[in-house]
């Protein structure tokens, strides 16, 4: 199931794209956020609580929180719910908070 619409960013998906995930090749659209791919791909826990590492998803899916944070392309504690995805791209699972670089 995918998310037609967004109370911040404008979902009007066009030509499809590919990205990694922990590994794992995954199917989007381009201007779909990588939360969105990653939910409409069965991916429910995008990240864990810092200190009792209890699972986190998609949850207010326009910035807010921190329940969406990963490593893309090398940077750490990015919020997915509000960064489009790119062809190529690589999100990894991030496990605590992250290290700034």
């Amino acid at each position: 199931m995918r998310i037609s619409e967004h109370p911040i960013l404008d979902l009007k998906r066009s030509s499809p794209v590919k990205f990694t995930f922990d590994g794992t090749e995954i199917s989007a659209f381009d201007n779909e956020t990588i939360a969105v791919a990653l939910h409409a791909a069965g991916i429910r826990t995008l990240s864990h609580s810092v200190n009792k590492h209890r699972p986190r998803g998609l949850y207010c899916a326009i910035g807010n929180c921190s329940s969406c944070v990963m490593i893309v392309d090398g940077e750490a504690n990015v919020k997915t719910c509000i960064t489009l995805v790119q062809d190529g791209m690589v999100v990894e699972s991030q496990k605590g908070k992250g290290n700034l670089q």
